[in-house]
């Protein structure tokens, strides 16, 4: 455990912040989770959430961002936008200010709560090019909430370097594996689990997922084998 202070992870019932908050709860001795309603493509997404939330005993605030979808109409918040990525161009999915806004808000809720530090998923190996996954932004922004609320934040980026296979490996690490594969929702059309297939999000899991049963698998040969 890294500190007995409080902990405030940004959860979507996803692959990637649910197994952010197995880690948070591992390593903290309190942990909370902040989920933001921004108007998504699918509301399935916050009901998710809210069930993981209650079935791991972690407090749950939902935070009203319906403004977000006013400021940047996409593909994640609009059913009459397709989900597109052209070659060189960020995805249609991508939310300008979705970060930097949910981590500001998120640390104004951490400040009221006592908590110190907040927990995100993002990553720069898995990323689909969104500017705010990298890790530049994060450290940026870490000063700066630090700055305008004059208190210690640090912002834990547990999955930064890794890539989708590694994601999963750590999940099983922890005990997860199989509660992150059937629970969480990280197909943009709304399917939990393995999701629907077609969707980029479901692509790129699936191929991490795949990617490390395959490793998985063949260290379990090894190690029956030396048996």
């Amino acid at each position: 455990m890294f500190t007995n202070e409080k902990a405030v992870v940004v959860f979507s019932g996803g692959q990637d912040s649910t197994t952010c908050l197995f880690w948070a709860k591992k390593h903290f001795a309190e942990v909370e989770t902040v989920t933001f309603d921004y108007g998504q493509r699918h509301k399935q997404e916050i009901e998710v959430a809210a069930g993981i939330a209650r079935e791991l005993g972690v407090p749950q605030t939902v935070l009203d961002m319906s403004l977000l979808n006013q400021l940047a109409p996409n593909a994640l918040t609009r059913t009459d936008i397709d989900i597109t990525q052209q070659e060189g161009e960020l995805p249609s999915t991508f939310v300008d200010g979705r970060n930097l806004l949910f981590l500001s808000f998120a640390g104004v809720l951490a400040k009221q709560k006592g908590a110190r530090h907040l927990i995100t998923g993002v990553c720069e190996t898995d990323f689909s090019g969104y500017p705010d996954c990298r890790d530049s932004f994060i450290k940026s922004l870490n000063v700066t909430l630090n700055l305008s609320m004059d208190y210690p934040f640090v912002i834990h980026t547990p999955l930064m370097w890794l890539n989708k296979a590694e994601t999963w490996h750590m999940a099983d690490e922890l005990k997860a594996f199989e509660f992150v594969r059937t629970r969480t929702l990280t197909c943009y059309n709304g399917v939990i689990g393995d999701g629907c297939g077609e969707c980029p999000a479901c692509k790129l899991r699936r191929a991490g997922l795949e990617q490390y049963l395959a490793v998985r698998g063949a260290s379990s040969q090894g190690v029956e084998g030396h048996a």
